[in-house]
């Protein structure tokens, strides 16, 4: 029987999961319909528009998944379903970790100030580079989510055929097998982004930080535009940091943890895992120029429908 509590933290993860759906499906249809306009997209929209995708369709995906988890926890154990929806969370997981990689290093090449040769090479060449970034990001998704639909399938088929040896159990053989195969392989195959994103981002972290020193030191005032901007540009990099971070690190201890359905921590393990996809779509609509003068205008055109 489902408790209260377990109940609640399922609602609050829906919930989640519907906001991040909304917000990224907001940037992609503004996206959509620039493109359509104008018919090409700037490199940058060309990495928001690939991250808000992944990112749609990956609660998309995460929310059946898990309601169908937990509705249906034997019948999932047993089905092909199991295996057909971690190929595309898998898939899904790889191409959201890789747009967000690049979407740092583009910030960091547009934005920092170094005069390094080499980040000003990179700095002239990277937005050319951007759709074949992305195309590669996809090619390697799709080798890794072949990887780990191997094991899944040794795994299916090991419980069919009963090939699990004396007394154990398929929650222990499952477990066994995150450890020894998939642990690793997420760590080999997902710190290359990571470390890219993590390098990028502290670099833009810190050009910044100094930056807005020298601003702070010469300005007149705090309030000056430039350093409210610049201030607002550290906090907003600062959070997309945490969040890229929890999600890493949850996925790590994801693919080590199994936690039943049944388990009172289901939901709340569920609602950090879908975290960052949730609210760094709203730190990007509200970061971004273009996205927050819409979104205010549907924002004023659904209060006055409810209003009415």
């Amino acid at each position: 029987m489902l408790s209260i509590l377990s109940f609640f933290f399922m609602l609050i993860f829906v919930l989640l999961c519907f906001l991040g759906i909304l917000a990224n499906g907001f940037i992609v249809l503004i996206l959509s319909r620039e493109w359509l306009r104008r018919g090409r997209l700037l490199p940058s929209d060309m990495i928001l528009f690939s991250l808000g995708t992944s990112r749609f369709l990956q609660q998309c995906v995460g929310l059946v998944n898990s309601l169908y988890y937990f509705l249906y926890l034997v019948e999932y154990s047993r089905s092909l379903a199991r295996q057909l929806i971690s190929l595309h969370c898998d898939f899904l997981n790889s191409a959201t970790f890789w747009f967000g990689t690049w979407l740092s290093v583009l910030f960091c090449l547009k934005i920092a100030n170094f005069s390094h040769p080499a980040f000003l090479w990179l700095k002239w060449r990277f937005p050319a580079l951007v759709p074949w970034l992305l195309l590669g990001s996809i090619l390697v998704s799709c080798i890794v989510t072949l990887l780990f639909f191997w094991g899944n399938h040794t795994l299916y088929q090991a419980f069919l055929k009963k090939k699990i040896s004396g007394n154990t159990t398929f929650k222990e053989w499952n477990r066994r097998l995150e450890i020894d195969y998939f642990m690793p392989l997420k760590l080999v195959t997902m710190s290359i982004p990571c470390s890219l994103f993590l390098v990028s981002i502290l670099l833009l972290i810190n050009s910044l930080r100094r930056h807005s020193q020298r601003m702070q030191h010469n300005a007149h005032s705090l309030q000056e535009p430039n350093v409210q901007a610049h201030s607002r540009a550290l906090k907003s990099l600062i959070s997309f940091l945490v969040l890229y971070a929890l999600a890493f690190v949850s996925m790590v201890i994801d693919a080590t943890i199994v936690i039943s359905s049944d388990n009172v921590w289901y939901w709340p393990w569920q609602i950090i895992l879908y975290l960052c996809m949730s609210v760094h779509p709203f730190v990007l609509i509200t970061n971004n120029l273009r996205f927050r003068g819409t979104f205010r205008q549907l924002l004023l055109l659904a209060r006055g429908f409810w209003v009415a």
